[in-house]
């Protein structure tokens, strides 16, 4: 049994500086699946997943996860656009999430070397992780969230600035993850990747969830003009 689903986002929205960046959002999600967060540059995808994260504040609505927000928070993780790699070995940026949970140093050590093994980094437990490429930084990010056994993995736009070997060895991870149950949210700019990862999609426009759809449905047959201009690589305003 799920701890977090299903979710129900109702009139949820988030500001900065008085200015709505996302919302007011209402959507439901199962516990299992992919779903795929598209559309325009400044439509508020990042702001999408930081709101249901709960890393940006709720300016209004609700967020009704399955549990207690603090409980649904340690079953969750985050991996960024841009990852922040702390000046430390591969082995130790692992390692590091196991410990703040109070895993003894030798078990997460050991754990660490496992899962940088399963994203391919295995060779490099002792390099330092500032010096990784965007690709490795990357695959270190996604094992250091995915370390701690999350049942829901937030990705914002992960393959942003990778070429498309890293792209694809990322994706490979993802589908494993997703196999196993890890339930997804990613935004992406790529729709490709959208197409080949999303079990459903949610299309943005200006802030607010535009459509909402399987992604067997959405992607053949948009039903909103926008939306269809969009996957036409129109510009859409």
């Amino acid at each position: 049994m799920s701890n977090l689903f299903p979710l129900s986002v109702e009139g949820a929205l988030t500001r900065r500086r008085g200015r709505v960046l996302v919302g007011p959002v209402d959507l439901k999600l199962d516990p299992t699946g992919t779903t795929m967060v598209i559309g325009p540059n400044g439509a508020g995808k990042t702001s999408l997943l930081r709101m249901l994260h709960g890393i940006a504040r709720l300016g209004a609505g609700r967020i009704n996860w399955a549990c207690e927000e603090h409980e649904a928070q340690r079953h969750q993780a985050f991996v960024f656009q841009q990852p922040v790699m702390m000046r430390r070995t591969v082995q130790d940026n692992l390692a590091y999430p196991l410990r703040l949970s109070g895993v003894k140093r030798a078990e997460a050590r050991d754990r660490a070397a496992v899962w940088a093994g399963k994203v391919g980094l295995g060779a490099m437990l002792t390099r330092q992780a500032t010096v990784l490429s965007g690709g490795e930084r990357q695959k270190l990010a996604i094992a250091r969230a995915l370390i701690r056994d999350p049942e829901l993995l937030f990705l914002d736009e992960p393959c942003s600035s990778l070429d498309g070997r890293a792209t694809r060895e990322i994706e490979e991870i993802l589908h494993g993850v997703a196999e196993v149950g890890t339930r997804i949210i990613m935004s992406t700019h790529d729709m490709g990747q959208a197409r080949r990862l999303g079990t459903e999609v949610a299309f943005l426009l200006h802030g607010k969830v535009h459509e909402f759809a399987a992604a067997d449905t959405f992607f053949p047959a948009p039903a909103t003009a926008q939306a269809r201009a969009f996957l036409n690589g129109d510009i859409v305003e």
